[in-house]
């Protein structure tokens, strides 16, 4: 199902209240967790919740905390909630370790403390929740809404008002001027366009959603001059075309607003955030593993005539050719300049150990080296040959976009299967849609989310060759 949230997001309606109460959770929560110990609440605790309180709110505004969430993602906004809070105890850690400040506070308290604070916060959010839905249930306040246009995108639109009582909109109908065949489904409207006006000028609906196709935009210019006398809150859905853009969004130039159709996720304060993670991940994977690194290494070498490292000319970021590590698993060393052919099974360039590594995933262990000097990220889309990238780009629809982010080491599409050899077009045309399926829906904890799978799936697979 298509998302209607891709534009900017408005502020939430309680938006300060929240932050006030984050605030206020965590400096009551750590007051009683020094009580709960018999230890007096110190200026030095105050420094403490000082510091916990800027990473917190930080990482929430970096995580769109405090916007408005689209329909259906309440248990999203819970686990931002407990991820912004993690990261900011974590946070606390280092620091506290780094600038040798730990011992003015008890690791038992930071637990308690902590584990106080995620519920405080989490109950605001809950009760607001299940308040909204208990106000919609009961019909108060309910807002009545309609939709103009018998499309796909309305209908979509009206599925999820119906599924989301909280919302506390009382749905009145669909209104289009089409003959029932050439509505979408068949769609059953209650009246004309004209009537819709009409009802929204007597005051009977408080909501119009204006779902025509963009191609009808003389039309719903007219509309939107004729309800320019009326009080209803007025919204247009995107059709087809708009709510398949890339993180499309709402931009400036001066004083002229235009619309990003093809842009990378990675916004402002996000790229920090994503890179943090990259430095982080990587990092502590190669403290972890060079001592299989070298073995891996000295193995190629007492076995086949050859370099140890493998490195293949890819595009990166951009549609930028970088150089992607790997260890030698072949006799042959095709850089990607031109036609390259995909291992097979029982391919004979493969060495007897390459064919293990491949097998496992141990050929793309130096690929953590990419990741830490910035050509790649853990997680993104899979590089290509150039010659792969060439030829694919000319039959699969956007196949470029995947190059908006930096190339990753794992993915959304290798832990859902689509992983090694691509024999046919529609394998390739899969990956891709995986690929750009997790740039459109792009957050920290999706990256999080693949890197856990990948560590539990592992890394091997049925048609690895």
């Amino acid at each position: 199902m298509r998302s209607f949230n891709k534009f900017k997001h408005k502020p939430n309606t309680y938006s300060f209240l929240y932050r006030l109460w984050d605030l206020f959770s965590l400096i009551a929560t750590l007051f009683l967790a020094t009580q709960i110990f018999g230890n007096s609440f110190s200026k030095d605790h105050m420094f403490i919740v000082l510091v916990v309180a800027v990473i917190y709110l930080y990482i929430a505004e970096t995580l769109d905390l405090y916007q408005s969430w689209r329909v259906g993602s309440y248990k999203q906004m819970l686990l931002t909630v407990a991820a912004a809070l993690t990261i900011a105890f974590i946070g606390l850690i280092i620091l506290s370790f780094a600038f040798k400040y730990s011992h003015h506070i008890s690791r038992l308290t930071t637990g308690v403390w902590y584990l106080l604070a995620l519920v405080l916060c989490l109950s605001m959010r809950w009760f607001n929740h299940n308040y909204n839905i208990t106000r919609a249930k009961l019909g108060i306040n309910l807002k009545r809404v309609a939709i103009i246009g018998a499309t796909s995108a309305g209908d979509e639109l009206h599925h999820e008002l119906t599924k989301h009582a909280e919302l506390g909109f009382n749905f009145i109908g669909f209104f289009d001027d089409r003959v029932q065949e050439r509505r979408y489904r068949k769609m059953i409207v209650i009246d004309d366009i004209d009537q819709a006006i009409a009802q929204a000028r007597a005051g009977d609906i408080d909501i119009l959603y204006i779902a025509l196709p963009l191609v009808a935009e003389n039309r719903i210019a007219d509309i939107i001059t004729l309800l320019g006398d009326t009080t209803v809150d007025v919204h247009i859905v995107p059709d087809v075309l708009v709510s398949s853009l890339m993180h499309a969004r709402i931009t400036h130039v001066g004083d002229i607003d235009t619309l990003s159709i093809f842009e990378s996720p990675y916004l402002g304060a996000k790229l920090w955030l994503k890179r943090s993670l990259d430095l982080f991940v990587s990092g502590c994977i190669l403290i972890l593993i060079s001592p299989l690194l070298l073995l891996i290494a000295l193995l190629i070498k007492l076995t086949s005539k050859g370099p140890v490292l493998f490195k293949q000319r890819r595009y990166g970021l951009r549609g930028e050719e970088i150089l992607v590590w790997k260890f030698r698993s072949m006799m042959v060393m095709e850089n990607g300049d031109s036609n390259v052919r995909q291992a097979t099974k029982n391919d004979s360039r493969v060495t007897p150990l390459g064919a293990f590594l491949r097998r496992t995933s141990l050929d793309e262990l130096p690929q953590f080296v990419n990741v830490f000097c910035g050509d790649m990220s853990v997680v993104g889309p899979r590089p290509h040959a150039v010659a792969h990238n060439e030829a694919y780009r000319k039959q699969i629809r956007f196949y470029m976009l995947r190059h908006q982010v930096k190339p990753g080491i794992t993915g959304w599409a290798q832990i859902s299967g689509w992983r090694g050899e691509t024999d046919t077009l529609e394998k390739m045309q899969k990956r891709v849609e995986f690929d750009l399926h997790y740039i459109e829906n792009w957050t920290l904890m999706f990256d999080v989310k693949i890197i856990l799978l990948t560590i539990v799936r592992g890394f091997s697979g049925s048609n690895v060759y």
